[in-house]
């Protein structure tokens, strides 16, 4: 049993060597470099500067309610 597992280690150690050192390889370190690159000409941010910003987003509209009922108390002041 143990020349059966020392055998499949070393057929998976193989397989991975034959992997890193093939194109496959290649071009996946390729198409991550250019995915990188794209991403970084993209004016992205990213999740947690998002979610600060929605949250200033919903205090704004928040506050901009707030003052448009108040200037509606205002007017209706004003018309009377």
């Amino acid at each position: 049993m143990k020349n059966r597992t020392d055998w499949f280690e070393d057929m998976q150690k193989n397989v991975s060597d034959l992997i890193k050192n093939s194109p496959a390889a290649d071009i996946e370190r390729n198409v991550k470099a250019m995915m990188t690159q794209t991403f970084s000409r993209l004016d992205l941010v990213t999740r947690e500067e998002f979610d600060v910003q929605a949250a200033v987003l919903e205090k704004a509209l928040a506050r901009l309610a707030a003052l448009e009922a108040r200037v509606k108390v205002l007017e209706a002041r004003q018309d009377a």
